[in-house]
Parts: structure tokens; C-alpha cells; sequence
């Protein structure tokens, strides 16, 4: 919890509180069901709260701001951007069942009522959104066609509507292979901590 912290030294004290109740439910609902690489829980706050958090520094939404996280998993990075931002709206879908559940009865503990979850697969979700959120769950090519029905056409932020999306590795074929401007950000310029030198942002205007 002190990494988050560390970054984000404003946060209220619900928000703080929020943020400590993750690790001990992650870890009860990883015996059960494996969200999290069990050799990783103990790196929870690190590579996947931190990691989903880095959105928050690239972007500052206005309230009322809506998001679609596709391929939440366990939550990542929807639950910890709702926690962040209480006045945004999230709406958290993945084909697997299982893994919706838990994200679900972490959001129930911990008290988010800015929170939404769907099971199911991205073409059946219809609604548009200010942003789509994702974190390493298809190449960048094919992410962006599937996507692009659920943006919103009327932006209200500073930034344009489109993908907010964190990837890890070589993604330059990806993002050659992209027909839709993209700008990356390397998380080495948010975060010191060795994990993320290979981390980056990727925001595809659309």
C-alpha cells in the first residue's frame, strides 16, 4: 500500500482505506479462484493496483466521465481507476464467469457503487463510452475494430474519447499494423520501480 502512496499522496482517507481492503480480499478470493498468478500476489499492489493506476496519471477526467474496462479479469484496471475516481463510472466486462464474480465481490466489500459488470464477450456489449480501458488482453490491431462501436462520439474531456490501453514488450508491429493515430508513454516516466521500464501506455484516438 505504501507504493500507492508514494504516488498518490492526495488520497482520501475512504480512498486509502479502499486500497488497503485489496490485498487481503485478493488474496481470499485467489485460493478460490485464480485471478492473480499465485507467485505474484504478494507483487498485488506493485504490478497490478499501481499498474492500472498509471492511467490516473495520464489523464484527468472531468466528473461524470464514463469508461468501459474489456477484459477486466479480476478488476484490473477498472476496480482501482473506480476507487480513484468516485465521481466516473465504470462498466466491467470479461468472458469469463468466474473471474467476473470476484471482481464483483471485491467491488461489494469495498464499498464502489460507481461500478457496473457485465459476462460476456466485447460484441455483446452495445453501449458507447467516453474511453475504453484494457490491459494486455489482445494485440492492439485487433483490439481497436472491436472497440470502436463502444466510443462515444461527443467528447467532454481534454482528451479525445478513445482507447486507454497498458501493454508490456515489443509492440511495434502492433501499433504499425494500427490505422488510427496512437501515442505511447512509457510508464518509466511515471513509476521509478524496475517493473515498469518495459511498461507502456498506449492511447489510440478514436
Amino acid at each position: 500500500m505504501d507504493i500507492i502512496s508514494k504516488y498518490f499522496p492526495t488520497l482520501t482517507d475512504k480512498q486509502q482505506k479502499q486500497f488497503q481492503m485489496l490485498d487481503p480480499l485478493y488474496r481470499e478470493w485467489n485460493e478460490k479462484i485464480n485471478v492473480i498468478s499465485r507467485k505474484d500476489i504478494d507483487n498485488l499492489y506493485e504490478h497490478h493496483i499501481l499498474h492500472s493506476l498509471s492511467i490516473a496519471k495520464f489523464i484527468t477526467p472531468i466528473d461524470g466521465t464514463t469508461f468501459l474496462d474489456m477484459g477486466t479479469g479480476g478488476g484490473f484496471p477498472g476496480i482501482p481507476l473506480a476507487i480513484m475516481w468516485p465521481e466516473c463510472t465504470f462498466h466491467l466486462i470479461d468472458r469469463i464467469g468466474k473471474k467476473i464474480r470476484v471482481a464483483q465481490e471485491i467491488a461489494a466489500a469495498i464499498g464502489l457503487n460507481n461500478i457496473t459488470f457485465q459476462h460476456g464477450d466485447i460484441g455483446e456489449c452495445r453501449n458507447r463510452y467516453d474511453y475504453v480501458v484494457s490491459r494486455a488482453v489482445m494485440r492492439l490491431e485487433e483490439l481497436v475494430p472491436l472497440i470502436r462501436k463502444n466510443i462515444s462520439h461527443s467528447s467532454t474531456n481534454a482528451l479525445p474519447n478513445g482507447l486507454l490501453c497498458l501493454k508490456g514488450g515489443d509492440i511495434i508491429s502492433e501499433i504499425e499494423a494500427t490505422k488510427a493515430p496512437v501515442l505511447e508513454v512509457p510508464l518509466s516516466d511515471y513509476f521509478s520501480e524496475e517493473y515498469f521500464t518495459t511498461k507502456e501506455l498506449i492511447y489510440v484516438k478514436l
